[in-house]
This record gives C-alpha cells, sequence and structure tokens, in this order.
C-alpha cells in the first residue's frame, strides 16, 4: 500500500519531513512521543497518527489548545492526503507515496519516497549527478537535531573496529570509509556508505547512499528501511549494532 509522511511546513522545524509507521502510532509532542516539537502551545503529548481500517486517523491526546485538522478543531478523524495538521506554531501536511524499499540487489538512487525523507535542503542535484566511483549524488550534511532526552549509540560488533562504540551528538550521521560521523577502517565500506536519520526512539531510519558493497538491516540488504534498538547495520565486513534508550 501507499506509505506515508508528513511535512513541517511552518514551525521549529519547517522543513522537515518525518515519515509515519505503519505498525504503531506516531505520537507528536512537546516533551514525549516520537515526534517532539520545541513550543510551549504544545502539550507534552498532544497527538498520535496511527493507520487504522487502510487509512490515515489522527487523535488529539487531551491537548490543551487543541489540534486543528484544515481549519477544523479535531479530536479523533481520518485524515485525507494533502491534509494540513495545526498544533501550536507548527503546521503539517501528510503526503502518501508509494513504497519502493528495496528487498536485495544493487541499491538504487533514491525513490520519490526516500528523497521525501531528506530536509529538503539536503538534495544536491540527485538526478544525473554522480562521483568518481558511480554512486549517487552526495548529500550536504544538514544537521538535524538529537531529539532531548535520547541518547544513541552505534557499537561495532565484528570487523577491524570491533569494540569502537560512537555515540550521535546529532540526529542524522553518516557512515563512511575513515570519514562522516562513523569513520570505519573498513576498506569494503564506500566513502560514503550510509546514514542514519533518528527522529525519535522508535523512528530511526537506515538509508544506503548508493554504496558499493551495500547497506544490510539484520542481514537483509537494504535502501531504505526503519530500524529499532538492538537491531545490527552491516556495511563491508563490518556489522554494527544500534542501542537507542531515554
Amino acid at each position: 500500500m501507499a506509505q506515508a509522511f508528513l511535512k513541517i511546513v511552518a514551525g521549529s522545524k519547517q522543513g522537515l519531513n518525518v515519515p509515519l509507521p505503519s505498525d504503531g502510532p506516531l505520537v507528536i509532542g512537546r516533551r514525549g512521543g516520537d515526534l517532539v516539537l520545541e513550543d510551549a502551545m504544545i502539550s507534552g503529548r498532544h497527538l498520535e497518527i496511527r493507520l487504522r481500517d487502510g487509512g490515515w486517523h489522527l487523535r488529539d491526546l487531551g491537548s490543551t489548545n487543541g489540534t486543528m485538522v484544515d481549519g477544523r478543531l479535531v479530536r479523533d478523524t481520518a485524515l485525507r492526503p494533502g491534509a494540513e495538521i495545526t498544533l501550536g506554531s507548527t503546521r503539517l501536511v501528510l503526503f502518501l507515496a508509494e513504497d519502493n524499499e528495496t528487498d536485495g540487489g544493487s541499491a538504487s538512487p533514491p525513490s520519490q519516497l526516500e528523497i521525501a525523507w531528506l530536509l529538503d535542503e539536503e538534495l544536491v542535484e540527485l538526478k544525473g549527478a554522480s562521483d568518481k566511483t558511480g554512486t549517487p549524488g552526495d548529500v550536504i550534511g544538514q544537521d538535524l537535531r538529537l531529539p532531548p532526552g535520547i541518547i544513541a549509540v552505534l557499537e561495532v560488533v565484528a570487523g577491524q573496529d570491533a569494540g569502537k562504540v560512537f555515540r550521535f551528538t546529532r540526529g542524522n550521521v553518516t557512515i563512511g570509509r575513515k570519514m562522516g560521523e562513523i569513520p570505519l577502517s573498513d576498506p569494503e565500506v564506500s566513502r560514503r556508505h550510509a546514514v542514519l536519520e533518528l527522529f525519535g526512539r522508535e523512528m530511526v531510519f537506515l538509508r544506503d547512499l548508493g554504496s558499493t558493497n551495500g547497506t544490510f538491516h539484520n542481514g537483509r540488504k537494504v535502501g531504505v528501511t526503519r530500524i529499532r534498538s538492538g537491531d545490527t547495520l552491516g556495511v563491508g565486513k563490518t556489522v554494527m549494532k544500534l542501542n537507542v534508550k531515554r
């Protein structure tokens, strides 16, 4: 079925695109939840959005200032594609896109859904651009703030760098050969191999950056996938384990 994401069109995180999970709710709030928004008009746990009966539904969690959908105050409502959600000074728009997650074979250039998961400012001539290794065009390392209270580490459990532990200092970290926030010694790792994007404890995404030898999630080759604390990531001959906690 079509997958969905929210685009923040106004507010402190304007420009951010947040994928919606199909296996549970996305909770938005000022202090808790999967997407944390720093806005005094937003309640600690303000609303949730989940897939129900084949469609996306929004439920206000008893917020103080309420939630509006398309200019109407709501408590529990179905969301149509293009619906505009307002909470505090933040406005989000619901978008749908076909699921093009790769399940094997060589990683392809980002699909429309994968591109939607990037910050708008991160896109640099993805179509037609390539570096000397023939990988898709580079992506700017735009900072994504680490959600408050989240501690995330990546531990190398196998490979040349076994034993090393890398702690996230921001919400998006790049894995690469001797570069990026996760620099590895493995010669089978591409210069810019993959990126991890962390929006919340249960909202972590792994994305291959057109690597030569592919990126693996729990032993399965992927292009873009949602991962969880305790999962393993494989690049080249290196295996890492993700640990996320509050």
